[in-house]
């Protein structure tokens, strides 16, 4: 690895020792990730009208994010066994195939066979790429990585959704998909042939037992989302109702298991303990991740059905919602620890207040309220969501704020999975289960955004809880059990 200053970093050198190269191809994988996730929206109005299925929509961001939570657990781990440059090759190819199989796929089912193969090949390299950053570089640049790294998450939420809607207007919504499949197949190559150092072919050296993979508790899981969108297919009262308990209590299993594994834990203990400020922050963090999933499965297919709006300006609406979030990030980034419950609260608010216009806006078609709507939601995380973790991880018990920093991203991935499950549940109870027509359409906006409100509230309330009241240390939260 290549010594830098840890005073000022010198691109130039860290360019010509060809590390510097090296993060351009590992981060390849984030851009490959994260652009496919947020592109889905802007292709399932073209998708479903071929393949048909609109009953599964709820299905193609859920099983995503399954698969990509697994492999993310899975691939921090195998590079204790595996060398690092092999686990990337093998991400990049199942992430490759996956968007191979969507793209060819002649019905949905083999479509969400290909999604969820894609998750784990995307959710691997997103794990790897941060492993790579410790294991290749020196720590004295990982600031400047790890930045770099939230600038391509930005790039990415941009250029997705107006990725998938310009190829779905130019070519086919296939096309989408097969530019992820030859962006995989380079991923792989580049890696093969980058990923070249002693660091990346062999495996890490482990001076005490590895951490066990938490088996149990992802198949609990797994199984809960799987059921809770298995609720919303066929709507039948008692079946819908049993499969829609069973999985809730599976999700309560999850958290069980989890906390009765202190060695292989995803979150700290007493999780949704609003009596903390960790508690009721990972409640906030599930609450909103759960409650704004229905613009971003469903928003592009009620626009384009119920009022004809183009593919490519929901990809712009979708786009701005990401855009707002990474500028008033920016924004208020240095803002001073007296105004982080204000502003809190006050992101809280604006996600709250774009969940309950969506259910107005989406069936009145405004674009500009809409677009309204897209804002409130998209900067109201852009707001809260930095600050939010900042307590979330200062607040954790000692030896527990590293496991706290993991958990924010992982719940978030947990609640879009399950927020997409329970999103399919209502569409479909509202008319999506008859098919897709202009009827079934309007009564689905007319649910399918009120029925999250009430978790908007949840979230509002548990911001008002996160923080500490002015003033107080906060050494002295830290310190609490």
């Amino acid at each position: 690895m290549t010594e830098i200053s840890t005073n000022r970093v010198d691109w130039r050198a860290l360019w010509a020792s060809g590390d510097l190269a090296r993060f351009c191809f590992i981060s390849l994988g984030i851009l490959l990730h994260a652009t496919n996730e947020t592109m889905v929206a802007t292709v399932m109005p073209a998708m479903v009208g071929e393949l048909a299925g609109v009953q599964l929509v709820g299905w193609s961001l859920a099983i995503y994010e399954l698969g990509a939570i697994v492999a993310g657990a899975a691939a921090g781990r195998l590079v204790s066994y595996v060398p690092l440059r092999t686990n990337m090759v093998v991400a990049a190819l199942l992430y490759a195939a996956g968007a191979l199989i969507c793209a060819t796929s002649p019905s949905m089912q083999l479509f969400l066979a290909g999604r969820l193969i894609e998750g784990l090949g995307g959710g691997a390299l997103v794990s790897l790429a941060f492993v790579s950053v410790e294991r290749l570089f020196s720590r004295a640049i990982w600031p400047q990585l790890f930045g770099i790294m939230s600038a391509i998450w930005g790039v990415a939420a941009f250029s997705g959704p107006l990725l998938g809607a310009i190829m779905t207007e130019l070519l086919s919504w296939r096309w989408a998909f097969g530019i992820f499949t030859l962006g995989g197949a380079a991923m792989a190559l580049a890696s093969f042939i980058v990923l070249n150092t002693p660091e990346a072919t062999k495996p890490k050296a482990s001076t005490g037992r590895a951490p066990p993979f938490p088996f149990a508790a992802l198949a609990c899981l797994a199984v809960a989302v799987v059921l809770i969108a298995s609720a919303g297919v066929d709507i039948a009262l008692l079946r819908s109702s049993l499969l829609m308990a069973l999985g809730l209590v599976g999700l309560v299993l999850f958290f069980y298991i989890d906390a009765l594994k202190p060695r292989s834990r995803l979150f700290p203990a007493r999780l949704f303990s609003w009596r903390t400020p960790v508690g009721a922050g990972m409640t906030m963090v599930a609450a909103f991740s759960v409650a704004t999933c229905s613009f971003g499965v469903y928003g592009p297919l009620l626009l384009t059905s119920l009022h004809d709006i183009s593919l490519l300006t929901t990809g712009y609406i979708i786009a701005a919602e990401s855009i707002a979030w990474s500028i008033l990030s920016i924004l208020v980034a240095n803002a001073p620890p007296r105004r982080e419950r204000l502003i809190i609260v006050g992101g809280a608010v604006m996600i709250a207040a774009g969940i309950a216009g969506f259910a107005y806006t989406i069936p009145l078609g405004s674009i500009p309220l809409i677009l309204i709507c897209a804002l409130l939601q998209g900067g109201g995380f852009g707001v809260a969501w930095p600050f939010l973790t900042r307590v979330i991880v200062a607040s954790a018990p000692e030896g527990e704020q590293t496991i706290a920093s993991a958990a924010v991203p992982t719940m978030q991935r947990i609640g879009y999975a399950v927020g997409a499950a329970l999103a399919g549940i209502v569409a479909n109870a509202s008319g999506f289960s008859q098919g897709l027509n202009p009827d079934a359409a309007a009564n689905v906006a007319s649910w399918l955004f009120l029925a999250f409100v009430p978790l908007g509230i949840v979230g509002c309330v548990a911001a008002l809880r996160v923080s500490t009241p002015l003033g107080q240390p906060r050494e002295a939260i830290a310190a609490k059990p």
